[in-house]
């Protein structure tokens, strides 16, 4: 049997996948990954008012000891076609392969919460990079706030999808993200948790509703939001927990991210950050900045919403960066590991400011 540390040959892998492949993870273990179906029976679902339950998907990406013969699909083609009108993101190769054995030991955990209208699948590149690097990683699909696939290919459609968002919205992500990591670190999880080492990252609505599970849920270290615009009042007493925030300082209808975030620093009474990319676009920080450049997907997002959604940064540039400065705070606030990436700009980063140190 390999030892952990071994990267043994990969094995032949059974995929269909031949499309265009993410970018490689860039830690030293395999990827693992699983999918959990979860079904939360005290409480209604907010959306949907005949289900007086909540269902709800995720998955769980982990360092792994060697990998599987599996190769994990992107998504499936009736998901890629419900979700973006064609079914050519099925195609996409990524690295993880299913079921594969998990590396021994005690992991930290980072739940993943999804931007309004997106697939957990959108924060894949993140989740397999930092699977690799030793964490385990769980993507929460967000039901009826985005198009999602349950066992057995039944799809949900995004009920809720004429809004960009509410503090309604926070309010439930914060008890789907509860019962996803009640699920993970209970007695029947399958996988081993640091009950002492978890954070909550998220991008757009995920990532206020990220800070917003950090604010309520003692069992959360730290919390990182992407693009996320507060929606919620400030909490009564200031959240003494370490929060990064990371924003492309686009403007919108409803004044800009930096405004609505500057009204809200000072709520932070810990470890804080908070990080500007001028050149990047709202979807950067997910894989559907990569997506685009991919695919054809003018159908869900028109060409005229391109610069705000991605840009002048490339895809993959911003994948980079994104992996590079949220790896660098879990690594600080979960590994005691520090990094001068988050003390001030980088020559390596130009693209990255400070908006506050």
């Amino acid at each position: 049997m390999p030892s952990a540390s071994a990267a043994p040959a990969r094995p032949s892998l059974q995929t269909a996948a031949t499309g265009p492949e993410l970018p490689a993870p860039t830690g030293p273990h395999p990827v693992g990954t699983r999918s959990l179906y979860l079904k939360d029976t005290s409480r209604p679902d907010p959306w949907k008012a005949d289900v007086n339950y909540r269902e709800l998907m995720a998955t769980v990406w982990y360092p792994a000891l060697h990998p599987s013969d599996r190769e994990a699909p992107f998504m499936s083609p009736e998901l890629s076609q419900a979700a973006f009108g064609t079914d050519a993101l099925s195609t996409v190769r990524t690295h993880a392969t299913i079921d594969a054995v998990p590396l021994p030991g005690r992991r930290p955990l980072v739940v993943l919460s999804p931007g309004f209208g997106m697939s957990r699948f959108s924060l894949t590149s993140l989740a397999e990079d930092l699977a690799s690097k030793g964490y385990l990683v769980a993507a929460l699909d967000h039901t009826y706030e985005a198009v999602v696939e349950f066992p057995g290919g039944r799809l949900e459609p995004c009920l809720n999808c004429t809004t960009q968002g509410s503090a309604d919205v926070v309010r439930s992500r914060v008890k789907d993200i509860g019962f996803l990591l009640d699920r993970l670190t209970g007695p029947r999880s399958g996988f081993r948790v640091d009950c002492s080492r978890i954070a909550v990252v998220g991008h757009a609505v995920g990532g206020a509703s990220a800070v917003e599970t950090a604010s309520e849920d003692p069992r959360i270290t730290a919390a990182v939001n992407m693009e996320g615009t507060f929606l919620t009042p400030p909490p009564a007493q200031p959240l003494a927990k370490p929060v990064l925030l990371m924003g492309a300082q686009w403007p919108t209808a409803g004044g800009t991210p930096a405004a609505n975030w500057a009204d809200r620093w000072n709520s932070f009474a810990g470890w804080k950050r908070w990080l500007s990319e001028p050149t990047a676009g709202h979807m950067s920080f997910t894989d559907a900045h990569w997506l685009y450049e991919h695919f054809d997907l003018t159908k869900v997002i028109p060409p005229v919403l391109a610069p705000a959604m991605f840009g002048t940064i490339s895809g993959e540039r911003a994948t980079e960066i994104t992996r590079t400065y949220v790896g660098a705070f879990l690594d600080l606030q979960l590994r005691g590991v520090h990094s001068t990436l988050l003390d001030e700009p980088s020559p390596a980063f130009p693209e990255v400011g400070f908006v506050q140190p």
